[in-house]
Formats: C-alpha cells, structure tokens, sequence
C-alpha cells in the first residue's frame, strides 16, 4: 500500500506549529481505544493532550464515547476526563438485534466541527472513520486546517486524503501511552466483538 504523503515535510515542526493558530480537537474515543489495542499500549489522556495540542493555544479538546449509565467506573473515567482537559460529549449504547450494543457518535463530531468554524484555526481529528471524510472536506473548504491522527492500518484513504497533515499513533506511540501501574484505563462498552471482555474492567480510574 502506497504509503500517505505528510504534506508538512517542507516545513519545518516549528513552522507547522506558528501555522496552526487556534487548535480544537475531536477525538472519536472508540477509534482511538481498538488503535491504542492495536499498537499493544494504554493512552495517558494527560500526554495525549499535551501531544495533540503541541503548545499551540487550545480552544476546546472533545471527546466523544458511547456510554453505560449504570457502569459506575466507566463514569468514574468520564468524570476524571472532564476535570483534566477534555469535554465529554456522550451517548446511551442502543442495543442491536445480535444482542450486542454499539453508540456511533460520527454526526456528533461532524455536527461540532462544523458549528465551531470560526472559533478555530486547525482541527485534530482523532479517528481513522471515512465517513468523516465529507465532514473534514466541508470544513476544509471554509478555511480550516485539518489534521487526521489515527493508526494507518485502521484508516480510510479518503479521509487521508481530504486531511492536511496526517500523523500516524504508530510514531508517537512512545509519547502518548501510560507508563506501567499507571492511572486509569479506558475500554468502549458494547463493541461486538468485545463483548468477551464485559467482565472485564472497565473505565478505571485510578486516585494513586
């Protein structure tokens, strides 16, 4: 597979960042968990953040996830999100008829990248989904910015494609994920082909 062009590679990292102006960030929580699994590592939301924003002036940082409302540790984790940078945006999981239960948020984060043009400079969107191609080409069009961080075996080339910058998790890796017994985890519910693990911890938060 032809490997992606970084259409920043005749600028230099500093130059990138004095043309981003103004950052927003939307992070497709779900994608980013199964991206995380893949790469064999647990994300410190904390260097995430850090790593996303890059020193440039933050407007807001989304984070979009479908939830269990009786799952008390997975409310456990979204309250530590929302006291550490990010604003949740949330949605109950709907049961589906094979008995597994699944939330997709893509009209969410493409409803809010939208409203938010003229806020921000540069959108980061967080999730290898195509069906945000359209969103991301929309936004494009009105001045934005945008750049895709997502793992490349798991991301469409029609949203490559509309991006302006894509950075691939498998190269910061080593930047954003937790140090061993560290803080909390972070596991989707509902995910079919999880359903196996539903006995499994979930949402953790850790006050060490």
């Amino acid at each position: 597979m032809q490997q992606p062009i970084d259409r920043d590679s005749i600028f230099t990292p500093e130059q990138v960042l004095e043309n981003r102006g103004r950052v927003a960030i939307f992070i497709d929580g779900s994608n980013l968990f199964y991206a995380a699994l893949q790469l064999g590592i647990e994300i410190d939301y904390t260097k995430l953040l850090s790593r996303l924003t890059g020193g440039s002036r933050l407007l807001r940082s989304f984070f979009y996830t479908g939830v269990d409302r009786s799952n008390e540790k997975q409310q456990g984790f979204l309250l530590w999100m929302r006291r550490n940078g990010y604003r949740v945006i949330s949605k109950d999981l709907v049961q589906l008829p094979d008995g597994s239960k699944k939330a997709n948020l893509d009209v969410e984060i493409a409803v809010d990248m939208m409203a938010l043009v003229g806020a921000y400079d540069t959108a980061i969107l967080v999730s290898g989904d195509g069906d945000l191609a359209y969103a991301v080409d929309a936004v494009s069009y009105r001045g934005v910015r945008v750049e895709v961080v997502s793992l490349r075996s798991m991301t469409s080339d029609s949203l490559i494609n509309v991006a302006d910058r894509y950075v691939d998790l498998e190269g910061i890796k080593e930047q954003i994920q937790k140090n061993p017994r560290q803080g909390y985890t972070y596991k989707p519910l509902g995910e079919s082909d999880k359903k196996r693990d539903s006995t499994s911890e979930e949402n953790t938060p850790s006050n060490s």
